[in-house]
């Protein structure tokens, strides 16, 4: 058996590239705003109160449950908070070059 690398843990656990992505964004903002919450001394309750959800939803985010989270959300959060966040976007070669559809072609009689 061969042994598969992967570039992250989220290479490894997603099933296409673009969901990699996205949990690793959603897992950047969920780091970002555990941190401000910690640097803030803000209880679960606290945090649930200055970002208008409820302390349960604080919890999901704290234990880290990725998946009941929209980007669009921990964005949100994040500039409650007063955090900024800011996406990159870099140019990845690919390694091979991907074709071109072809277009059907559509005969039209007169």
């Amino acid at each position: 058996m061969t042994a598969k690398k992967f570039a992250s843990v989220w290479d490894a656990i997603a099933d296409t590239k673009q969901e990699a992505t996205s949990m690793k964004v959603r897992s950047d903002l969920m780091q970002a705003l555990q941190a401000w919450m910690t640097a803030q001394g803000c209880t679960q309750a606290d945090a649930a109160t200055f970002f208008g959800v409820t302390q349960p939803r604080i919890s999901d985010l704290v234990r880290g449950r990725i998946s009941l989270f929209s980007t669009d959300s921990l964005l949100d959060m994040a500039t409650t908070a007063g955090l900024r966040p800011k996406v990159t976007v870099r140019l990845v070669a690919p390694k091979t070059r991907p074709t071109q559809a072809k277009r059907p072609r559509v005969a039209i009689a007169a």
